[in-house]
């Protein structure tokens, strides 16, 4: 089975059968100890983890349960997934398998609280980005504290191997962060089918493994973040190198003013590629990711449609230094990919008006860091930093108050109490500065309990 379709393939598994003829059994109950190889935290956890999970084959009997290994590699390529985000669900509790281990289906879970205090300059909020710091201050918004359930989510999951279709892979995911923080929404539905993935996923052009763990749902902001409609081919060779391209559907945000510019309907689709080299049985990697798309305008003072190129160049990383100590690096330079940044995404910077000549506009340039750390006291127990900065660099020098770079950082401790039961603390301080030199900062304190089923 290709890794990345051996992925997050088993997503959650839990079904209800008219009849339970059915037998059960922990995974400990079967799967090995871990090699030493597999000693790094980050292997120890997932370890821990899939000794949680119940196996459940339906219609089998002890004398017909598949293979020790059959089942250990089921479950461990849940997490071998070359888009897979910190924050993301792990294995399900609960896993329903057919007798011969080619299917297995099911449901599961996330039940995650925040709670959340803001003082010096509330942002409002849930996720802490520097965009949003009000500038100047209101002395009425200097403080709040606030608790959310959002990023709460349910998820779905078919996989199968053997017929016409190979390996294959269905997975839906609903997240409860949409209106008001608690509304229902698609996060991810994609179906994979041997190197191939057609659906509602992550971008190719995001690297979310090489993000730096937070709390906070936003996350750094200069991250390169997107879930789209794709069609993408990926294929991994010799277990170190993989490539992979897609063709995802657009979705620019254009900041018409609707007198001199107003947008025209997206309809060339993005073009998204990566090459990777990994090793540390993946805990480790180095990316170059590319993105290239086209956005269209028209200009209402000579009645002429005009399409401008964008272009997006990342370099991610996240390397095991030492068994206890991970970094983490991502760095993006572009034009026209605002919407797929942290802090340019929530405002219409893919294409912007150009003064000097009115009725024309262009793809302003913008750039991003971020650096992270992670260290395990033990295990279960680890502290995380990260660090970032997003930059807008615009050909012309916006009106005064306009965003000019933002400034994110973040401190947090972590303490996996089960293999489904976290907790955690963070620190986070950030400062949006604008172009006139007025700036403001806010600082906020939050708090993790999460439950994975």
């Amino acid at each position: 089975m290709a890794p990345h379709i051996r992925t997050a393939a088993l997503g959650a598994l839990m079904v209800s059968y008219p009849a339970l003829t059915a037998s059960a059994f922990s995974a400990t109950d079967s799967l090995a100890a871990p090699s030493t190889h597999d000693r790094l935290p980050e292997k120890e956890q997932i370890q821990k983890t899939i000794g949680s999970t119940k196996v459940i084959f339906i219609n089998g009997d002890d004398s017909s349960r598949p293979s020790r290994d059959s089942v250990e590699s089921l479950l461990q390529n849940f997490y071998v997934n070359q888009f897979r985000h910190f924050q993301n669900p792990r294995s399900p509790y609960f896993m329903f398998m057919s007798k011969d281990a080619n299917l297995a289906m099911g449901i599961g879970g996330v039940i995650r609280m925040r709670g959340l205090f803001d003082w010096n300059g509330a942002i409002p909020v849930k996720g802490f980005a520097p965009y949003f710091i009000p500038v100047p201050s209101d002395p009425t918004e200097r403080r709040r504290i606030w608790a959310t359930p959002a990023g709460t989510s349910i998820y779905y999951t078919i996989l199968g191997r053997g017929g016409f279709l190979k390996d294959f892979m269905g997975y839906v995911e609903g997240n409860f962060d949409g209106y008001d923080g608690v509304g229902f929404k698609l996060k991810k539905a994609y179906f994979i089918m041997g190197d191939w993935t057609v659906g509602y996923a992550t971008s190719t052009f995001a690297d979310p493994s090489a993000e730096p763990p937070t709390i906070d749902d936003a996350g750094p902001n200069g991250d390169i973040s997107r879930t789209t409609v794709l069609v993408r081919y990926m294929h991994t060779f010799r277990d170190r190198w993989t490539v992979a391209g897609s063709v995802e559907f657009p979705s620019s945000q254009i900041d018409a003013d609707g007198v001199d510019t107003k947008k025209c309907d997206d309809y060339v689709p993005d073009l998204s590629a990566m090459a990777q080299y990994q090793w540390d049985d993946g805990v480790s990697h180095v990316r170059l990711s590319a993105l290239l798309r086209w956005m269209a305008y028209r200009d209402l003072r000579t009645s002429v449609n005009h399409t401008v190129p964008g272009w997006g160049v990342q370099l991610s990383a996240t390397a095991k230094i030492i068994p206890d100590l991970s970094l983490y690096l991502l760095s993006n330079v572009g034009q026209g990919h605002g919407s797929f940044t942290g802090d340019l995404s929530d405002g219409s910077y893919d294409l912007i008006g150009d003064p000097q000549s009115p009725g024309r506009m262009y793809a302003p340039t913008s750039v991003a860091l971020t650096f992270g750390a992670k260290y395990n006291f033990r295990p279960n127990i680890y502290a995380c930093l990260a660090l970032a900065e997003q930059r807008y660099l615009p050909k012309h020098t916006p009106e005064g108050t306009a965003y000019k770079y933002g400034l994110y950082g973040a401190v947090n401790l972590f303490w996996e109490i089960t293999p489904r039961i976290r907790v955690g603390a963070e620190y986070l301080a950030g400062k949006r500065m604008n172009f006139d030199g007025s700036h403001g900062n806010a600082n906020r304190i939050d708090a993790l309990f999460q439950l994975d089923f």
